[in-house]
């Protein structure tokens, strides 16, 4: 059996569009813990979903962001192996994720979702996924980063890794718990069985709360893991990158804000540091690395275009010149073309997109992942 952990505040029309898509899943063991971030009209649902699931709520007096997750995971079952991790605006949109669960070696203790986003939700939840665009997932991820929106994880091993951490409230808070995960020595991998979609809500959204706790938390998530000898590169990268994001977005009182409050708290972040190789595997290097080089292997290439640049584009450039590649601008000049992210959703995307258009060679930075690729079909319809 299952355990759904499912926090929720102040969204009752999305709760209760993810309670009946869950409910009109086919029956299968599980049990369901909503855990509510203390909402202005504390939320309600069915004792049982049409499919026999039951249903619990856990309410708690203040909103403790992800975190709040972290109860739900105490009052699990303790006979339940996973907990599926979803937000109150996501919800499967099968059951392929439980073979997928059972399939998984023993040091696997997390699985990560391919996580497909809607359009705003129509009014019947039974229409909910007639069909999901291609090239429109989440984006956010790593090859050994999951988004939190989407992912199971073993009662035992979340447990033990304390679960999520307080004081992210939300953004960077899986970066956090994945960090945990491989330094008690598991590994985290995404399956494509496992399919979400999430109806993302975008209204409302405060861009300077936003930013102010990105460059925080990611300079948290830098100061307690990278190894010494690149914390402060680390550190660096992650405010220059969120000061070009800020002034995208119009938020650079946020930001501002954010990088005060990370100086201040730094010195108080407990450093454990990784191994340089888990590093690398945590950052998505060893995996751009692994699989620039069996594209090499199978046909060189000396030059090569980064196009649709994304998350940790500048490690895949330094996978590349490690092989002797010479990265230029122009994909016209480039021997073959090389997707800039290691972010799943992202990824797929873009090499849906590129391969679709056979106008030169592809070579991805996350293999495993885009052979999955070639053997889907790259939608989500109904069951």
């Amino acid at each position: 059996m299952i355990s759904y952990i499912l926090p929720t505040r102040d969204r009752p029309d999305q709760l209760a569009q993810v309670l009946a898509a869950i409910g009109s899943l086919p029956t299968h063991p599980a049990e369901l813990i909503i855990v509510d971030n203390a909402s202005r009209i504390p939320p309600g649902a069915p004792v049982v979903l049409d499919n026999g699931i039951p249903v619990e709520i856990i309410f708690r007096p203040a909103n403790e962001g992800a975190a709040a997750r972290n109860h739900g995971a105490l009052a699990a079952d303790r006979s339940n192996g996973w907990l599926v991790m979803l937000d109150d605006d996501s919800h499967p949109a099968d059951l392929g994720f439980l073979g997928a669960l059972r399939d998984q070696p023993s040091d696997v203790l997390a699985v990560a979702a391919e996580i497909f986003l809607s359009h705003p939700p129509p009014s019947a939840p039974d229409q909910h996924a007639a069909l999901i665009p291609r090239h429109y997932r989440e984006s956010g991820g790593l090859p050994e980063v999951f988004i939190g929106c989407g992912v199971a994880i073993r009662r035992t091993a979340f447990l033990e890794a304390d679960g999520y951490d307080p004081a992210f409230n939300y953004y960077a808070e899986e970066y956090d718990l994945s960090a945990k995960l491989l330094l008690a020595g598991g590994t985290v991998t995404l399956d494509r069985r496992f399919r979400i979609l999430h109806h993302k809500v975008s209204v409302g959204r405060d861009m300077d709360l936003i930013l102010r706790r990105l460059v925080r938390n990611n300079t948290w998530v830098a100061q307690r893991y990278a190894p010494a000898g690149q914390r402060r590169a680390e550190l660096q990268e992650v405010i220059t990158r969120y000061a070009l994001i800020a002034s995208k977005e119009k938020a650079t009182l946020g930001y501002t804000a954010g990088v005060a409050e990370a100086l201040a708290t730094l010195p108080g972040q407990l450093r454990t540091p990784m191994p340089q190789a888990l590093f690398d595997r945590f950052t998505g290097l060893a995996e751009a690395r692994a699989s620039l080089g069996a594209a090499w292997d199978e046909r060189p290439f000396a030059t090569a275009a980064i196009v649709d640049e994304g998350k940790n584009a500048r490690l895949i450039g330094r996978a590349a010149g490690e092989l002797g590649v010479r990265v230029v601008d122009d994909p016209s000049d480039a021997d073959a073309i090389i997707l800039g992210t290691l972010s799943p959703g992202p990824l797929l995307d873009a090499w849906e997109r590129r391969v679709a258009s056979a106008d030169a060679r592809v070579v991805t930075p996350w293999r495993s992942l885009t052979d999955m690729a070639s053997e889907s079909s790259g939608t989500l319809t109904a069951a």
